[in-house]
């Protein structure tokens, strides 16, 4: 299979070539890593990440090309839900993403596509001042004699 180094245009006429998207790279995911669709439900994503939340100290939380703004939604939810407890350090990057158009004919030749993406990750984390809060200790009442 011959690759070429070509810009994504509309004139790919789809009786010659199919377009097969690659996946995304991605990192070795952690216990506390969400990746973000637009396909699962919202209500799902951010049970899910309360749930790791509360059962860690952060939940990074990553989103690509539309899914971004759900990210973001998202991180902004579990902080409001925090009542001032909750943190968010965001950082943004660009995603190079691989699509390869295979010819519908023999005669054919395979080409690839490179194409740039956004993506967001949010690393939504419990602030210092909160978790100090959380583990102090009550004071006990007074015993009367």
């Amino acid at each position: 299979m011959q690759a070429s180094n070509s810009k994504p245009s509309s004139s790919i006429d789809p009786e010659e070539y199919s377009l097969r998207k690659r996946l995304p790279p991605r990192f070795p995911q952690r216990g506390n890593d969400v990746y973000i669709s637009e396909k699962t439900n919202f209500r799902a994503q951010e049970s899910k990440c309360q749930k790791l939340l509360d059962s860690g100290n952060e939940v990074v939380i990553h989103g690509l090309g539309k899914a971004v703004n759900r990210a973001i939604n998202l991180a902004l939810q579990l902080k409001a839900k925090g009542n001032g407890t909750i943190k968010l350090a965001i950082q943004t990057s660009t995603v190079n993403l691989i699509d390869d158009l295979m010819p519908e004919t023999d005669d054919g030749e395979a080409k690839t596509l490179y194409r740039n993406n956004s993506a967001v990750h949010i690393c939504v984390y419990r602030s210092e001042d909160s978790a100090q809060s959380q583990t102090k200790d009550v004071p006990k009442p007074s015993q009367e004699k």
